[in-house]
This record gives structure tokens, C-alpha cells and sequence, in this order.
């Protein structure tokens, strides 16, 4: 099972976007795909139509007890693609840091939980909060590759040079390197700012920033309306178009196991 999270410390910069329309083309591969949500605004449980504050379990009940594999399988949310499922957030979540931030042992409740679910799923993509938190260093560290979506427009750049430090931080912490790759998003290029932030990221990024770019494109917002993955509902468009040249690129680097 390989394991991705989409982070970035500023929000609007294309995480869910970007965890939906990559597991939907891994999904349309024939792959089985698990999408994590650990934002507590939902977004990408409520992509799919998941009413969270209606579930029994979810995200939020792996940090309080000690999941065993049935309870952490009956957490899944199905959708009506049969080979994705998500792991919903809820609300709940915001609470976290606050009432166990200062407990010891707790960055790696994901990575544990996975772990006991691995031979179920052949990628699980997780979205982060734009917060750095209990969440974002859980799924940080349960990662094979961290995916840093960027809007290329100068305030996103701030944004990414506070996950660059924190990324620098925890590797302090762990004695190891992390794998990440920054995806330029949101490009106009009609537009200076972009052109500009573009090449501001190559210039201070070179090794670290994919080649290609993610275009605007109004059908990642009417996917989101109809409620299906992007490539679902138009395969032929440029932003799809661009992510499975990203997919591809993050494939040639990666191992896959079957599950």
C-alpha cells in the first residue's frame, strides 16, 4: 500500500482538488483507493455526498481509542465508484490539538492505523488542514511522499515557505528526510502573477518543484457540483489532462504493490 498526503500550510491552494482528481485516476487504473479526509471543515467527505456529522465513526475515533481493523474497515465510507472509499473527518477534529496535543505518543495514530488495514487498499491519499496540528504531523509522518499543492501567486509562495521550515523541522525530529514534490496550481497564464510565481518556485525549488503545471479550469468545479472524481466527468479536459501528467510522473518514481 503506498501512502501520499496533500499538504500545505495555506489553504485555497488546491489540496482536495488535488487528493480527488489523483485518486480518481488512480481509481480509473484499477487500483483501490482509499482518500483519508483529516480536515475538520469535511470538504472532501462532503465531495462525495458524506454527511459526517451523521456517522457513527470516522477519522476523529482512530485518536481516541484504539482501533482494531473491523472498527477502522466499518469507519469507511463507500462511494459510487467501487473502488474508492473514504475515510470521513468531522468537526470533532478541530478539538484535537486542544485535548490531546499535549499527550505523548500521538503522531503516529495514522500511520498505525494504516498499517492494519494495508493489505485492503493499493493507495490511500490523504488531505491535510492547512494547520499545522496533530493531523498534519500524523499525516505526515504516515507518508511515503508528501504532494505540496501551490498556487502560483506570490502570497501562496509565503505559504509554502512556512511548510518548507516545518517539513525541515519534523525531519530534525525523525533523523530523516521526507519525499515531496511541489505542484504548481491555479496557473493562468494570461496572467503575470502566475508567470512570475512560476519561475520564482523553479528559481528557490529547482529539484523539488514538478515541471508541468495545474491550469484553472472550471470542470474541477463542476465535478465538485455533479459530485464525481474529475476524471470521471471530463476526462478530455485540460486540468485532468495535466494531473495524469502529474500521476504519471509521481508513478515512474514510486513502487506499487498490489493489495
Amino acid at each position: 500500500m503506498v501512502v501520499w498526503t496533500v499538504a500545505n500550510q495555506k489553504g485555497g491552494v488546491g489540496k482536495t482538488t488535488t487528493t480527488i482528481t489523483l485518486g480518481g485516476l488512480l481509481a480509473s487504473m484499477g487500483y483501490k483507493v482509499l482518500l483519508v479526509d483529516t480536515d475538520p471543515h469535511a470538504s472532501l467527505s462532503y465531495y462525495f455526498g458524506i454527511e459526517s456529522e451523521d456517522l457513527d465513526l470516522s477519522v476523529y475515533d482512530l485518536f481516541v481509542q484504539d482501533s482494531t481493523k473491523e472498527q477502522i474497515l466499518q469507519s469507511l465510507c463507500p462511494t459510487q465508484y467501487s473502488n474508492i472509499d473514504i475515510l470521513p473527518a468531522t468537526m470533532g477534529l478541530a478539538t484535537l490539538d486542544r485535548a490531546l496535543g499535549a499527550k505523548g505518543g500521538m503522531g503516529l495514530v495514522l500511520k498505525k492505523a494504516l498499517a492494519k488495514i494495508s493489505t485492503e487498499y493499493d493507495f490511500v491519499l490523504m488531505d491535510c488542514p492547512p494547520i499545522l496540528g496533530v493531523l498534519m504531523v500524523n499525516a505526515l509522518a504516515a507518508s511515503e511522499r508528501i504532494i505540496v499543492p501551490v498556487q502560483t501567486e506570490f502570497l501562496a509562495l509565503k505559504g509554502l515557505d512556512r511548510m518548507m521550515r516545518t517539513l525541515e523541522m519534523m525531519e530534525s525530529e525523525k533523523e530523516s528526510s521526507f519525499t515531496y514534490t511541489i505542484v504548481p496550481t491555479m496557473f493562468d497564464k494570461r496572467t503575470k502573477a502566475s508567470i512570475l510565481s512560476y519561475k520564482k518556485l523553479q528559481e528557490t525549488y529547482p529539484n523539488s518543484v514538478w515541471q508541468g503545471v495545474i491550469p484553472i479550469d472550471t470542470n474541477f468545479r463542476n465535478a465538485s457540483l455533479a459530485q464525481k472524481v474529475p476524471s470521471d466527468y471530463a476526462m478530455t479536459s485540460r486540468g485532468v489532462h495535466a494531473y495524469k501528467t502529474l500521476l504519471n510522473y509521481l508513478l515512474k518514481q514510486t513502487t506499487v504493490k498490489s493489495s
